[in-house]
């Protein structure tokens, strides 16, 4: 029973971290690449048009995959590279103020990096990788 309820918190917790991204990349995507690449070059970010298409890419194509619990490892490093670029481009004078987005975007790192590296059995990663060892690891025991 215990073993549900953690599995559907992580799943939970897995689908609100990833909505947020979903959101936040839908955004720059309505913008377009150009619009972000200028925004990011304005604020000091290096290769403004990579760094657009990766933070696109991340937090749409990363958050469908990271709510369906696919490649969790992978894209919780593409959520802290994300997160943390955007906190040391445009939130360090914020950092401790109150003011700026500095809260949500650690948050946002560090739950990434939390559910990435423990998605729980209901994920696909589980279903693809993990349910087949632990089958195994029960055969040899």
């Amino acid at each position: 029973m215990l073993a549900r309820v953690k599995d559907t918190a992580l799943l939970l917790g897995r689908i609100g971290v990833g909505v947020v991204f979903l959101n936040h990349g839908l955004q720059k995507w309505d913008s377009g690449v150009d619009k972000t690449a200028g925004f990011f070059g304005s604020v000091g970010i290096p290769l403004p048009t990579a760094a657009a298409v990766f933070a696109i890419a991340i937090e749409i194509l990363g958050a469908i995959a990271f709510i369906i619990g696919f490649a969790l490892p992978l894209i919780a490093a593409g959520f802290l590279i994300d997160s943390v670029g955007a906190i040391l481009s445009t939130e360090t004078g914020h950092i401790f103020t109150g003011q700026g987005n500095f809260e949500l975007l650690l948050v946002l790192a560090l739950a990434g990096l939390a559910f990435g590296l423990n998605g729980g059995r209901y994920s696909l990663d589980h279903l693809l990788f993990w349910s087949k060892r632990e089958s195994r690891e029960l055969q040899t025991v």
